[in-house]
């Protein structure tokens, strides 16, 4: 299941506009609504109570940790290297798209 939160979503939204995305989705016949339509069908949104500071480096990121606590989430997959650099929160383990799929085929 994905998971998902308010933050993250505008997060989202500012990095699809950005130029380079946004031409992206354009070639491919979308557009930055359509793709956040889509996502937050197939994403749970969360609303972490509370955003406390777990990643030194990048602050914006403990919004990330904040939805996966909030979501009782197991992993947190990202490419992130500040949020890699947590590798666990509590029980969340946080690994790259790479780690992941090999837990998933097991």
């Amino acid at each position: 299941m994905l998971h998902t939160s308010p933050e993250l979503l505008a997060e989202l939204r500012e990095i699809l506009a950005r130029p380079h995305l946004a031409s992206r989705l354009s070639g491919l016949g979308s557009s930055i609504e359509e793709a956040l339509d889509l996502y937050t069908r197939l994403a749970q949104s969360a609303s972490p109570a509370q955003v406390p500071r777990v990643v030194a480096d990048d602050p914006d990121d403990d919004h990330v940790i904040a939805a996966a606590v909030a979501s009782d989430a197991d992993l947190l997959v990202s490419g992130d290297r500040h949020l890699l650099g947590v590798a666990n929160h509590g029980s969340i383990r946080v690994v790259s798209p790479a780690e992941a799929l090999l837990l998933i085929t097991r």
